[in-house]
């Protein structure tokens, strides 16, 4: 398979994960039925739609690097850990359609926007591919814990999902930290931060 036709998959990929029901190949953490109040459930509704959204941009993120990967143990790596975004994008959007809500409007957006920087990323070589993977992974455990502050306590099945996404992400970085990452440079780490931000309060009303 040469480059142009694993970018055309990739492509593909992005359109089914942006319009196509998510399919999880895990079951889904267990946990009690919530009794929201109104307020809880449109804040749980929010929160999980920002959780959403991230798994839309991990999708692209890990497939532009599968694309860009120079070894192909790093593009293994790299499709098995979007497997696991695979089964959290899944989780998001049915608990979205429990709460009553929907997914970000700006999807495509999201998608778009996050396979550039996962080129980008991939094409400055497997080190700084993998050193990108560590960053965002490390940054999106941080908004996770965030989210189980903020989520309310009754709501446990949002909670449940939540806390096993947060520990598959920790696993991601640890298993890209072990691979070979390179250190993100500080100036880039702190963009990355105030790109997440502008993205997590955006979608959070859209």
């Amino acid at each position: 398979m040469n480059a142009l036709d694993s970018l055309l998959i990739a492509l593909d990929r992005g359109r089914r994960t942006v319009l196509a029901e998510s399919v999880a190949t895990r079951a889904r953490p267990k946990a009690a039925p919530a009794e929201l109040s109104e307020d809880e459930r449109r804040l749980s509704g929010a929160l999980m739609r920002v959780n959403h959204v991230g798994e839309i941009c991990a999708q692209a993120l890990y497939q532009a690097q599968a694309v860009t990967a120079r070894s192909p143990a790093l593009r293994a790596q790299m499709a098995h850990a979007a497997r696991d975004e695979v089964d959290h994008l899944a989780w998001t959007e049915q608990r979205l359609a429990e709460l009553g809500d929907r997914p970000s409007r700006l999807n495509p957006l999201w998608y778009a926007g996050a396979f550039g920087i996962g080129l980008l990323a991939g094409r400055a070589g497997d080190a700084w591919s993998l050193g990108f993977v560590v960053e965002t992974e490390r940054q999106v455990e941080q908004h996770l814990a965030g989210h189980l502050d903020r989520l309310p306590a009754a709501d446990l099945p949002s909670r449940a999902i939540v806390a096993q996404m947060k520990a598959d992400e920790a696993r991601h970085a640890d298993e890209a930290q072990a691979a070979g990452a390179a250190v993100v440079p500080a100036p880039l780490r702190g963009l990355m931060r105030a790109a997440a931000k502008v993205m997590t309060t955006t979608a959070h009303y859209l």
